[in-house]
């Protein structure tokens, strides 16, 4: 059995390009969910107090399903739309899950 890949951590955008970015992420969170069942969470978010910053947290079953993932035709499509988006510096981990329980 695969143990699940979580992948989080911050990616850090021109302020006039973080929202076009987030709009992108939103639709290849989209079909990355419909599409690829190894995804189990797809979440990207605007940090409420930084106007450059992007959270990520992304789960997959493997990371075979990770590696998949980047050769999707949405991954494709998604690189060449936001080519021309300044990213001023990331910050992004893949963390394997040897064991999980629920908080309470």
């Amino acid at each position: 059995m695969s143990e699940e890949i979580i992948v989080a951590g911050w990616m850090d955008y021109e302020p006039a390009d973080r929202d076009t970015m987030l709009r992108h992420l939103v639709e290849v969170g989209k079909r990355t969910l419909e599409e690829e069942p190894g995804c189990l969470d797809y979440a990207m978010t605007a940090d409420p107090t930084d106007g450059r910053r992007i959270r990520v947290f992304e789960r997959w079953v493997s990371q075979q399903a990770l590696d998949e993932h980047f050769a999707t035709p949405h991954i494709k499509d998604f690189r060449t739309a936001v080519a021309g988006l300044t990213r001023l510096g990331v910050s992004l981990q893949a963390h394997t899950v040897a064991a999980s329980r629920p908080m309470r």
